[in-house]
């Protein structure tokens, strides 16, 4: 859509506010273009919103007040217009909640002259204290990134005042940042890798798919080490050579060091950068560059999706499995899901790529609505690792341990080796229970239905729910005993220190995301242990999230069965998927690897699966259980959580919205609950869930809107209804 509107013209501005619609303003003075962003009053205030579109005229036109001004960014292209309305239909999202996702970024409406930045510089302080430290680590740690006075103060938590005092050594430098300046420019003509014959052909047919200019997805399905990244970077190229933009979206913050560097090697300058380890300075720079066009290749987490990009060509989510791209709260999406849509309505091609694709996708492409690539080998000598179940039933060992006989002379063959070896366990801190041997407590957390994990790096007690944390009690809360409390289970820490009595040598690094107050330091720990600096690396899922450590050759999972626990709908393939994942970490690179998995199920046909690699047969055999059972992806799902300080409240309406289902009646859908939510108290209040389930073609959104519009909530009650929910807890 194209259109002017000028001075004193009625156009609709939507703001982020919840206001649930778009308000009528009057076109400021030199008028202004549909799509313009602009800052408006409103009541006292003064908000950024965006011309929406003409004014509706159905207020009093004396009362109505002029935008104050137009901001000086590229404005909201239609089709950006088209994908938030659409976004918002599907995932029931008030409309000014998914333009806040799309206007993430600080001082849009600042002048450029505002701004002065500053960065690391040769000089070195006359003295250093222990302020000034802090100020060049951090400094150190973002890599060269400009920051205002106010973020490196905070980042350093210092003074203003000791950035200034550092200016003079020249330690520190400040530089006047009269505008946000564009990219260093990507060369999509330079040389790349040299490809197999098969990466070759998959890269050939990427590359034609996003020249053709037409939507389209391709599944690029390859077993963990088979070089997915250099043949979508081909895809890249590709899309670059048209002048138009593309944006690689990864699942975790500490995987974008090394593809940095990959792409640098390809393209000849690093891209931009869209995660939350981003400076704030230059969250502003790429968000304003994007829309003019400065930003050529975007690397960054889900919400980059919600950058206004000129011209965008392609879309590749890495490991598109991954359950980190499912926002959560807030605005409940999935960025996978997201991605095809953007790139519908942009003429844009999607790329898919994982080694373990999610059930979704694999059976998109195995009907043919998805275009599937499929690499079948490691890149170069490598091979993929040969698997084996150590069986905890005939294992010898004292109860509190988790490191088997087995596994323990495995890992010291492969230390007398100096090779590296990495133990897994799906559990962060310490022990998962603190259990009070005297009464029988399990000490949980006050606010949540959850028990309280101990992190003994944090010499704390952690509530994974609401991130409510109280020190290691010595007395039990419950019956007053001393020197009674026990953690029961192992957690990531707790198997760090079994290793370390067990292996007094070995140099052990723990990869947790807990345990690194930021994204760079974890950064630094991953390539520290990638350059050979440890020998037995003890690891989260943080570890099965594409990671090449070239010299680790031995993968072994504490406890195989963790996943196979619970009625979740999706536990057997993230099973799968996180299994399959670690033990794709071993024999990388010329040695050959091997994936050990302690269970107490070795005949358990999840773990079989995994042990014989028959991959196609597990999907299949998944697909059709899911198929009878007309649950995703052959059918449709809506979980609605109602949450409030009073039980009796979200018991009540719970109870009313079962009884009045007639909209979703009308499209043959199921109603089940309510029912307590598993966790059934988070942050002082009580959840209480529903579960809608319909046919696959059925208008499930409109259904729901009118269904949950029937009730009008109370108090503090709260209804969030996720759509084609991930978690159900």
């Amino acid at each position: 859509m194209d259109g002017f509107f000028h001075e004193g013209d009625l156009v609709s501005v939507l703001t982020t506010q919840p206001l649930g619609r778009a308000l009528d303003y009057k076109s400021p003075e030199g008028g202004c273009q549909f799509g313009a962003f602009v800052e408006v009053p409103l009541g006292p205030r003064k908000v950024i919103g965006v011309v929406w579109g003409a004014g509706r005229g159905d207020y009093d036109i004396s009362k109505v007040r002029a935008v104050i001004r137009v901001l000086d960014v590229a404005p909201m292209r239609d089709e950006m217009q088209t994908f938030l309305a659409r976004a918002a239909d599907y995932t029931l999202t008030p409309l000014p909640a998914m333009l806040r996702l799309a206007t993430r970024a600080p001082g849009l409406g600042d002048p450029p002259s505002m701004r002065r930045i500053y960065r690391l510089g040769q000089g070195t302080p006359a003295r250093m204290t222990e302020a000034r430290t802090r100020v060049l680590e951090t400094l150190r740690e973002y890599g060269g990134l400009g920051f205002t006075l106010k973020e490196l103060s905070d980042a350093a938590d210092v003074t203003s005042s000791v950035v200034k005092g550092l200016l003079k050594g020249g330690a520190v430098i400040e530089e006047a940042a009269p505008r946000d300046v564009p990219y260093p420019r990507l060369d999509p003509d330079l040389e790349g890798k040299a490809l197999t014959d098969d990466q070759a052909a998959g890269a050939a047919r990427l590359a034609s798919a996003v020249r053709s200019g037409v939507y389209g997805t391709t599944l690029l399905k390859g077993v963990t080490g088979s070089g997915k990244t250099e043949v979508y970077l081909e895809a890249v190229a590709a899309c670059l050579s048209q002048n138009r933009q593309a944006l690689v979206l990864l699942p975790e913050i500490a995987l974008t060091a090394e593809f940095l560097t990959r792409v640098e090697a390809r393209f000849g300058a690093q891209p931009a950068e869209w995660h939350s380890g981003v400076t704030m300075t230059e969250r502003r720079r790429l968000w304003r560059m994007v829309g003019q066009g400065g930003a050529q290749l975007v690397v960054g987490a889900r919400s980059a999706l919600f950058l206004p990009y000129r011209d965008l060509g392609l879309i590749v989510v890495d490991e598109e499995h991954d359950t980190s791209y499912k926002q959560e709260d807030g605005v409940l999406y999935n960025a996978r899901d997201m991605a095809v849509l953007r790139a519908s309505i942009n003429a844009a091609h999607v790329i898919l790529a994982s080694a373990t694709p999610s059930l979704e996708s694999w059976v998109n492409a195995d009907s043919g609505k998805y275009e599937r690539i499929e690499l079948t080998s490691r890149f170069g000598s490598a091979t993929m690792p040969t698997m084996r179940a150590i069986d905890m039933r005939i294992e010898d060992m004292p109860a509190t341990s988790w490191i088997s006989p087995s596994l323990k002379a495995a890992v010291t063959k492969r230390l007398e080796r100096s090779e590296q070896a990495l133990l897994f366990i799906n559990r962060r801190g310490y022990a998962p229970v603190t259990l009070c041997r005297a009464c029988g407590q399990q000490i949980g957390c006050e606010h949540c239905d959850a028990r309280m994990v101990e992190h003994r790096f944090l010499k704390r007690l952690v509530c994974h729910q609401c991130g409510e944390s109280q020190p290691i009690p010595t007395i039990c809360p419950s019956c007053g005993a001393e020197d009674r409390l026990a953690p029961i289970g192992p957690g990531v820490e707790r198997l760090a220190e079994e290793a370390a009595a067990l292996f007094p040598e070995a140099r052990i690094a723990v990869l947790s995301s807990d345990l690194y107050g930021s994204a760079r330091q974890l950064k630094a720990q991953i390539e520290m242990i990638a350059a050979g600096g440890a020998d037995i690396i003890i690891g989260t899922q943080l570890v099965a999230k594409g990671h090449n450590f070239p010299n680790l050759t031995l993968v072994g999972v504490i406890d195989a069965d963790l996943g196979l626990q619970g009625s979740d709908l999706r536990a057997a393939e993230r099973t799968f998927q996180l299994m399959r994942q670690v033990a794709g970490r071993a024999g990388r690179s010329e040695v050959p690897g091997e994936a050990l998995l302690q269970t107490y199920q070795p005949e358990h046909p999840v773990i079989q699966a995994i042990l014989t690699g028959e991959e196609e047969t597990f999907w299949r055999a998944e697909a059709d259980e899911r198929r009878h059972a007309g649950m995703p992806p052959f059918g449709r799902m809506a979980g609605v959580v109602l949450s409030s300080p009073d039980i009796q409240d979200v018991f009540d309406l719970g109870r009313a919205m079962a009884r009045q289902i007639d909209p979703l009646r009308a499209i043959g859908a199921e109603v089940f609950g309510p029912a307590p939510a598993p966790i059934a108290r988070i942050r002082g209040r009580h959840r209480v869930r529903l579960l809608v389930k319909a046919s696959k073609g059925a208008p499930i959104q409109k259904a729901l809107a009118a269904w949950a519009g029937q009730f009008r909530l109370k108090g503090e009650t709260r209804m969030s209804i996720d759509i084609d929910p991930q978690s159900f807890l």
